[in-house]
């Protein structure tokens, strides 16, 4: 789609659109064909597990470091969980890939590392297109439960298996794309 056709389509100018273009064109989820337009880029197995493993490494570092979390961040976690719970039950897949994502950006922001969440959030990004082409529901439930069982253990202060359950969750990613790639 054109830069006119999208500028039409949200009522802004195509300057506007460029420039949001070339944002995510930085970020690597979008590309440009020269008189085709911009067009969303599909990761390869091999760029997907790249990115596990790079969020596999910040997560688990931001985890390790950490000392108390305040039990009201807790909280939020837990109300985005519901969220996440609610996307999955309701079969909508953009939603639930988002909140999943999203997830690990606010685990980040109660660490109140900004640099982190940026890392995070290019990160979060990429896995997004991963988890539309990839991600089964079955895996998006894993990764809820993940996600709360992560919780549940930080609010008992239990770092190490909050840091073992992370781990966890990242391996299943990397099992779960090695599985729907043999299976294409």
């Amino acid at each position: 789609m054109g830069e006119k056709d999208l500028g039409q389509i949200f009522g802004v100018s195509r300057t506007l659109v460029r420039e949001a273009m070339m944002r995510l064109s930085s970020r690597g989820l979008v590309a440009v064909s020269p008189r085709r337009g911009w067009f969303v880029i599909e990761p390869t197995v091999d760029e997907a597990r790249e990115t596990i493993e790079a969020r596999r490494s910040v997560e688990i570092g931001l985890l390790f470091t950490q000392e108390n979390i305040p039990q009201d961040a807790l909280d939020e976690l837990e109300r985005h969980i519901l969220e996440q719970q609610k996307a999955i039950d309701e079969k909508d897949l953009a939603r639930r890939s988002y909140l999943l994502g999203q997830f690990h950006v606010k685990l980040a922001e109660i660490f109140g590392n900004s640099v982190v969440v940026e890392i995070l959030e290019i990160l979060t990004a990429r896995i997004f297109l991963i988890a539309a082409l990839y991600q089964s529901t079955t895996e998006a439930q894993i990764s809820c439960n993940n996600h709360r069982n992560i919780v549940n253990f930080l609010r008992k202060n239990n770092k190490e298996e909050a840091i073992k359950i992370m781990n966890g969750h990242f391996s299943h990613l990397d099992r779960a794309l090695n599985n729907r790639s043999k299976n294409k």
